[in-house]
């Protein structure tokens, strides 16, 4: 009695035994049907996406412009993870310290006289073609 071969060696000699038929049984797919069928797949992948996105949108909380009593006035980076930021809260002023691990009160103060949101953003940036003017005219001797 003969024993099965075992190992590597013993698998590699039973594949070979093996009569293989797939010569024969191949399906031919021309470029052509190959191409148009990732497009398909790919066309649906993206409708999928945006109306994924549109229901997220429709259905997500949305965030006004108003933000209830407390609103954050400015701020200012004082490095990687920290910042002071000025804080609205009814009629007072917070100066916060932030930090990744904390908040600090700095300073309170009572909401400045005549102080408006308009006044306090800067002015619009004017047109692409008239900040390069002023740049060549300064350039120019």
């Amino acid at each position: 009695m003969r024993r099965a071969p075992t190992g590597l060696i013993g698998i590699a000699a039973a594949l070979s035994a093996l009569p293989i038929f797939a010569a024969e049984s191949a399906v031919h797919t021309s470029t052509g049907a190959a191409l148009f069928q990732t497009f398909l797949a790919l066309v649906v992948v993206l409708g999928i996406l945006y109306a994924f996105l549109w229901v997220l949108r429709r259905y997500a909380p949305a965030q006004t412009g108003a933000q209830g009593v407390v609103k954050v006035v400015g701020g200012v980076m004082l490095g990687p993870r920290e910042k002071v930021v000025v804080v609205e809260v009814g009629k007072t002023w917070l100066l916060l310290g932030v930090t990744s691990s904390q908040v600090n009160t700095l300073h309170t103060l009572e909401k400045p006289e005549g102080y408006t949101e308009a006044a306090a953003m800067p002015p619009p940036l004017s047109s692409f073609a008239g900040k390069l003017g002023e740049l060549l005219a300064r350039r120019k001797p």
